[in-house]
């Protein structure tokens, strides 16, 4: 049996059982085994399937931006418009047959854009190629989803079911659970508000279906099983919507800005000793990983062996500057300043 016939027995399973407190471990044991399938579609076992010709593109810079949409919407006109890139353009769909890179500096950060081969209804249940457009943009930091103002909006909500049917969550926080795998001591479940739907055995029951059976888990919210294979199959986010012209170059402004919110990316610039900051070439931090310890490792790692202090001047600190430790958390546009141990 292929996978789409296993996805499809899943799927008719689900909808033949009955919600109830007796059934939610057997309906997560299938929730997790549907979101396996899924991603095998789009992530072949053994070294020859991979996302096909053209769609292998390396990571550069410090983010990464997918245009996703339905064929001959304009995404490659918004790419060469926004970066200067030449992606084949015509007035008729298909035109973009593999991945064009592209590469936008914005506040001093290195912003990979990419052009993905139009979507398909269908993707899902691996129509066309639109199982490698997905997979390449779940890679992403990011999702454009790009439509045609002059055809219905129902194109967005098609893009947005297929996206979800990959487990792309749609204008979501991801769910506010800590997981943390260890090496023994089996399955240790916290929560700290009450569940109506995960307990213990039900969360066994999915980890199993992962081949995790030491793990560390922490519900911070009412959680629901797709929230925990949400977590597990660590899920990207989509944002909202702004309203652009490619063609004419309209509102590119508010696009990028944007985009920059989204990213939530944090830029630290450095100052040598008797030096004045260099403003040009900011350290780029990602959201989460923006402490002192995690700035000198983007510059190398090498640098946390010989710390000592750190002065900084910015909207972190009290004082301009203060004299802070390797945990202290940065802010965007902070000044640092490194002090080794003689």
């Amino acid at each position: 049996m292929g996978i789409l016939e296993r996805i499809a027995e899943i799927e008719n399973e689900m909808a033949r059982t009955q919600k109830n407190k007796a059934t939610m471990g057997h309906l997560g044991l299938l929730k997790a085994r549907l979101a396996k399938l899924k991603r095998e579609l789009i992530e072949p076992k053994g070294g020859g399937g991979g996302a096909g010709e053209g769609f292998d593109v390396a990571k550069t810079g410090d983010a990464r931006i997918g245009f996703v949409g339905f064929p001959s919407v304009g995404k490659s006109t918004l790419l060469s418009n926004l970066a200067g890139v030449y992606s084949e353009v015509a007035a008729y769909e298909f035109t973009t047959l593999t991945t064009v890179p592209g590469c936008i500096k914005y506040k001093g950060a290195k912003i990979q854009l990419l052009d993905l081969p139009g979507i398909i209804e269908g993707a899902k249940d691996g129509k066309g190629r639109g199982k490698q457009v997905i997979a390449v943009a779940r890679t992403s930091s990011l999702i454009f989803i790009v439509l045609d103002v002059l055809k219905p909006l129902q194109h967005k909500r098609l893009i947005e079911y297929e996206l979800e049917g990959f487990g792309i969550r749609l204008n979501k926080n991801p769910p506010n659970i800590s997981f943390r795998k260890k090496d023994k001591g089996g399955i240790n479940l916290t929560a700290t508000v009450a569940q109506s739907e995960l307990d213990m055995d039900t969360v066994k029951t999915i980890l199993g279906e992962y081949r995790i059976h030491n793990a560390d888990i922490t519900l911070r919210l009412d959680a629901t099983a797709e929230d925990l294979i949400d977590e597990l199959d660590i899920i990207y986010k989509i944002p909202h919507c702004v309203p652009i012209s490619a063609h004419h170059k309209w509102n590119f402004d508010d696009l990028l800005e944007k985009m920059w919110e989204y990213l939530n990316l944090t830029r630290i610039y450095t100052k040598p000793k008797g030096q004045l900051p260099d403003y040009n070439a900011p350290v780029v931090l990602k959201s989460g990983s923006t402490t002192v310890e995690d700035f000198c490792n983007k510059l190398h790692r090498s640098i946390i062996k010989e710390f000592k202090y750190a002065l900084v001047w910015g909207s972190s600190v009290k004082h301009q500057p203060q004299k802070v430790g390797k945990e202290h958390v940065l802010q965007d546009e902070d000044v640092v300043q490194i002090v080794k141990k003689v």
